[in-house]
């Protein structure tokens, strides 16, 4: 006879193409294929580069991690484990908190691809984007409340509706507007191909091609939801590896190839910019579709994140770190009061709509500092990889980084190096800061630097006072045993 708890996890299993596209959905959007498109034929350098100092190694890694821990807690579990609960605390954090500011900033996207589907004026409507960040994301928030095998549906569905489909179809009408005759929009040069590294703006861009193939580790939150993890979570990961870079190079070169440079440069957003590849095909009833499309599966990649680093905060919670007031789960087994602390603390950040003086420059500098916190996270996890291959060689590993120790020392010291480069070209200011003088500069980078500070004393500040009270309770159970 099964056991519930046998039953429980037949219900919730999670097959390798959903756990693919869940990850796909907490990685890729459409919404970065035509600011990446005005790089040219530089795109595939810049993501060769990114998928082989970054993206792969940290898919390696997740693989290995969440393969020979397949417990709950992900990032939480891998660093305690390395460095011990304090420092698995911060790094959980750092994932955690980078999301606060990023829900508005995504479902900003959002509100513009909604409105390109009835009315593209609204896009520029502050309340309408206020509005809508706050249904989505109160949406999104409740979504996860009805439990794992919802959220997976929807992430998995807005992966495969929301991103692969709408990124083959701009690379078949590429592929047919060069049959048809038309000459590219770009030349293919050496050039073109590698860009020179000599200057600030460049090393920013690569910094941030890094940056936006962030978040393969999270999907490991939800290793404990398949039947046989430690074999069938790195076959996902590598698989979802391999669509996200395909995409990602072949989507950017389609628009690139298809509109003019200067078209793309112009265009206020990936709506704007598909809207114009519409044009040229004569299509214009698709721009709707399309958006509809790209909105669906910006909010199903919230629903991915909006549970993903929150599940380990639970973990953080029930080992007793934080007060008992966030281990609170429903009957789904979803930590229901940290999903709505969450989601009020970014409702309160997306006022900010309301008062910057651009939508897009709203969340600008609170996106530099989430990707200098996710960084941070980063730095952890590849040094607790290292570490644990040392700290617990017997531990079973059913899938390991190749080639060892020296393998592992390889692929995690190149990503943790990475990070590293990331988070100092993070602090220079971008050329819109920098063209308002020295004032302006000093302010985005205290900003940045006492943001980080401020952000990572939390957790170690909640873990000093768990240690006092854990101090003060075996103190009095002494105290009442020796009576």
């Amino acid at each position: 006879m099964k056991t519930a708890t046998q039953t429980i996890l037949k219900k919730s299993s999670i097959s390798v193409f959903t756990m693919s596209m869940l990850t796909v959905a907490a990685v890729m959007s459409l919404r970065n294929l035509p600011s990446q498109a005005e790089y040219g034929y530089s795109i595939i350098f810049y993501m060769i580069a990114a998928s082989v100092c970054f993206f792969v190694p940290s898919a390696l890694v997740s693989a290995e991690l969440a393969s020979t821990y397949p417990q709950d807690g992900g990032v939480y579990l891998w660093v305690k484990q390395a460095f011990g609960p304090k420092w698995g605390f911060v790094a959980i954090f750092m994932q955690w908190v980078e999301n606060l500011p990023w829900f508005p900033a995504v479902l900003t996207f959002v509100a513009s691809s909604i409105a390109y589907v009835f009315n593209p004026a609204l896009a520029t409507n502050r309340w309408f984007v206020f509005i809508t960040i706050l249904v989505t994301l109160w949406l999104a928030t409740w979504l996860n409340f009805r439990g794992m095998k919802l959220s997976a549906f929807l992430s998995s569905s807005g992966a495969l509706a929301g991103t692969v489909v709408p990124g083959v179809v701009i690379i078949l009408m590429a592929v047919g507007f060069l049959v048809a005759g038309n000459a590219p929009e770009i030349t293919l040069s050496w050039d073109s191909l590698v860009p020179s590294l000599d200057n600030m703006n460049q090393l920013m861009l690569l910094s941030g091609m890094m940056v936006a193939l962030s978040g393969m580790e999270m999907s490991s939150i939800h290793v404990t939801e398949m039947d046989n993890p430690t074999v069938r979570f790195p076959k996902a990961i590598l698989w979802a590896a391999a669509v996200v870079i395909l995409l990602s190079i072949f989507g950017s070169l389609a628009i690139s190839l298809v509109i003019p440079p200067a078209a793309i440069s112009l265009a206020a957003g990936a709506d704007q910019a598909f809207a114009k590849m519409f044009e040229i095909f004569h299509i214009p009833w698709m721009t709707p579709v399309m958006c509809f499309l790209l909105a669906y599966g910006a909010i199903t990649m919230v629903v991915t994140w909006v549970l993903g680093p929150s599940k380990g905060v639970l973990e953080v919670a029930r080992e007793g770190y934080l007060p008992a007031y966030w281990q609170a789960r429903n009957k789904h087994g979803m930590p229901v009061r940290i999903l709505v602390v969450q989601a009020v603390i970014s409702s309160l950040l997306a006022t900010v709509v309301l008062f910057m003086p651009t939508i897009s420059g709203a969340f600008w500098i609170m996106s530099a500092l989430t990707a200098q916190l996710y960084m941070i996270m980063y730095l952890f996890m590849f040094a607790a990889a290292i570490r644990l291959r040392y700290t617990q060689p017997d531990v079973p590993r059913p899938y390991k980084v190749p080639g060892g120790k020296f393998g592992m020392w390889c692929v995690s010291g190149i990503a943790f190096l990475t990070s590293i480069l990331a988070i100092f070209v993070g602090f220079i200011p971008t050329p819109g800061v920098r063209a308002k003088g020295i004032e302006d500069e000093l302010i985005y980078i205290g900003f940045l630097f006492f943001g980080s500070l401020f952000f990572m004393a939390i957790p170690i500040l909640l873990y000093h006072l768990y240690e006092k009270r854990h101090r003060a309770a075996v103190a009095s159970a002494t105290e009442q045993a020796a009576k």
